[in-house]
């Protein structure tokens, strides 16, 4: 089993990042192979939906040069993908949503002359993220948006991990929360 961790934080220090340390700590003790892919590091241009992707169905298929056909080939190779993200205004990060568009047009060869398959069909997609408000009502839209992407890319979604942030003058990792995180890398280990 091998995981795909895609990080939209700005920070490398911060909220997602350090929510998603235990994560990483339980599947190194659980001896699971994993990429870690910081999103800011990357040069990923936005998608233009130009459909060049969908001539091939072989492979990615995108004409920009940068950064997403690496990205491409470490979700292609894996068996399990997460979105490690901050929420921003009910939604991941710029550079997530960008890797999100051009994976939908990329991996899913629907958009074509006529309707060819899905590269990643079956693979495991679960969140981690971190927000300012419950998560109930910060992290909702953004869960219910990947719930319909897996159904539509024929992915198989198997959940998610919403700590809240109370602010500047609080600490945000406890040690419920390191608990959380190490019991969901467990959890999803299992599924």
């Amino acid at each position: 089993m091998k995981y795909s961790i895609l990080v939209g934080s700005p920070r490398k220090n911060g909220n997602t990042s350090k929510l998603l340390t235990p994560f990483i700590e339980e599947l190194e003790l659980q001896q699971v192979q994993y990429d870690l892919i910081w999103l800011y590091d990357k040069h990923i241009e936005p998608c233009t939906a130009c459909r060049n992707c969908q001539k091939d169905w072989t492979i990615f298929g995108c004409p920009h040069v940068d950064d997403m056909q690496e990205i491409f080939d470490k979700i292609y190779d894996c068996d399990v993908i997460i979105l490690a993200t901050p929420i921003y205004s009910w939604y991941c990060t710029p550079p997530m949503k960008s890797v999100l568009d051009r994976l939908v047009y990329g991996m899913n060869k629907y958009y074509g002359d006529e309707k060819g398959p899905s590269l990643w069909n079956s693979k495991k997609l679960a969140i981690i993220t971190t927000c300012g408000y419950r998560p109930d009502v910060g992290a909702d839209l953004f869960e219910e948006g990947i719930k319909r992407y897996c159904k539509h890319s024929q992915l198989k979604y198997i959940g998610m991990l919403a700590e809240r942030d109370f602010g500047y003058k609080s600490e945000f990792i406890t040690d419920d929360k390191i608990e959380h995180s190490k019991s969901f890398a467990r959890q999803l280990i299992r599924k």
